[in-house]
């Protein structure tokens, strides 16, 4: 069978692609492994997906759905060829409604597009990956994505109320709805949020929202070890205070923001605390003073405070870089989101230092202190061109995670675990938990069509 033909055939001929620069668009991620598809199909609705997944399901062709691409774990990597079924063209804002506080949306409408919209309605959608300009809310569901706000609003999977999601015999399944609360049934938007793409494909998208606070302010301190900074974090909570965002970083990434942005941009010190308050006007200003003291008191120096919207995001415009200037040291950054109790903050900066002299790889921590949600990354030279260099890193997460999970921490709290954390889902999860998780996925795809090759 001549797979693009056929799918013209039932498709059209303007949705389908297999020219060599499309196919090769849409053989990864923001991670290293790559597979070519043999066809790519531009989704323009649920009956587009709808058919493709009836063919799919009777001809036993496997189907890989992908949004902006931007994920970190090789996730939509079509590793047994087939169909990549881009979802970029369903990208319409459908609904907006103020009284009702929701959001209806298809799965290829960038999530800042999404945020900017709600904004400029007076209303609130809380999750902020670091990607949002080029990630999806699409693949903010497949992966149940966070961002720094997760600390005091929660995730992808606390604003989902409704979903369409075509299964992989191509049914059309709703559930849930535009109500703030519903407990008809099993959870099934549980399910399928954070399911990867394995379960079926999520064509609509219903979004509960919040009122816009009026009042924003931000923090920027300095200090002189990470273990400060991580204490710090617990001081603030220890004091009653609970910020939107607590965000941490240490030497290694301070100083490559220094070489990439410049010296007058990046606080002196060799960790950073960012804190985030938003609320009413006269909270917000009592809040940010009394944690300013507290900041003091614990010796922070560089000491910065911001007020409204635009002040903010000047401090944030330095944490939104971290990632582009581990980048440009022009080592090979393997971003690793483990999370680890709260408690565990420190003892993991002083772990990721042990690694760094045990394994000979630079490591750069920063991310979600208030949730302890570390983004720790390796930082390894020739890693795409050397095997031997490769499997020190692999011998280094091995230590990573076995000492995470020893802690009763998680190998992922945002990327999911896709292809990069394929090898150790074994370790992270119980033999009854695998179990269920091969039963969930033979009822809803007994054929094993949907984003085969991963790690169920």
């Amino acid at each position: 069978m001549e797979l693009a033909s056929e799918l013209r055939k039932l498709l059209g001929n303007e949705i389908i692609s297999n020219d060599p620069e499309t196919l090769v668009a849409h053989g990864g991620d923001k991670w290293f492994a790559a597979h070519q598809p043999d066809v790519v199909v531009f989704a323009r609705s649920a009956d587009d997906v709808s058919e493709l997944l009836r063919f799919a399901s009777r001809e036993k062709i496997p189907v890989t759905a992908r949004g902006g691409g931007f994920g970190y774990v090789g996730g939509c990597v079509p590793v047994q060829g087939g169909v990549t079924l881009s979802l970029m063209r369903m990208n319409r804002i459908k609904e907006i409604n103020f009284a009702d506080a929701v959001a209806i949306v298809e799965p290829g409408v960038f999530t800042a597009d999404l945020k900017a919209a709600v904004r400029a309605q007076k209303l609130f959608y809380p999750p902020d990956p670091a990607s949002m300009k080029d990630c999806t809310i699409g693949g903010n569901v497949a992966t149940n994505a966070g961002g720094p706000r997760c600390l005091r609003y929660g995730v992808t999977r606390n604003y989902v109320i409704g979903l369409e999601v075509v299964l992989a015999n191509g049914d059309v399944l709703r559930t849930g709805g535009r109500v703030h609360k519903n407990k008809t049934g099993f959870d099934l938007i549980g399910l399928f949020v954070g399911s990867e793409g394995m379960l079926g494909v999520v064509t609509e998208i219903t979004l509960r929202l919040l009122p816009l606070p009026p009042a924003r302010a931000t923090l920027s301190a300095a200090f002189a070890t990470a273990a400060q900074a991580a204490e710090a974090v617990q001081a603030i909570f220890a004091a009653g205070f609970l910020p939107s965002s607590l965000e941490i970083a240490d030497h290694f990434t301070l100083e490559a923001a220094r070489r990439d942005l410049g010296k007058m941009i990046v606080p002196e010190g060799n960790a950073h605390l960012l804190v985030d308050l938003d609320g009413q006007e006269e909270s917000v200003r009592s809040e940010s003073a009394a944690i300013r003291k507290l900041l003091e008191k614990r010796k922070a120096n560089a000491l910065q405070i911001a007020n409204g919207e635009a002040d903010c995001e000047k401090l944030w415009a330095l944490r939104r870089q971290f990632s582009n200037s581990l980048r440009a040291t022009g080592l090979t950054k393997l971003n690793e989101d483990v999370v680890v109790p709260r408690s565990r903050l420190v003892a993991l900066m002083e772990f990721a230092e042990l690694l760094q002299t045990k394994h000979g790889f630079p490591i750069a921590c920063f991310g979600h202190a208030g949730d302890g949600n570390i983004h720790v990354n390796i930082m390894a030279d020739r890693y795409n061109r050397d095997a031997a260099v490769r499997e020190k890193v692999e011998h280094a997460l091995d230590d990573l995670f076995a000492q995470v999970l020893a802690w009763g921490g998680v190998i992922t709290g945002e990327h999911g675990i896709g292809l990069a954390k394929k090898r150790w889902w074994r370790d992270a999860t119980s033999d009854v938990a695998r179990d269920v998780h091969g039963k969930l996925k033979r009822v809803l795809d007994p054929d094993d069509i949907l984003n085969p090759g991963k790690f169920v």
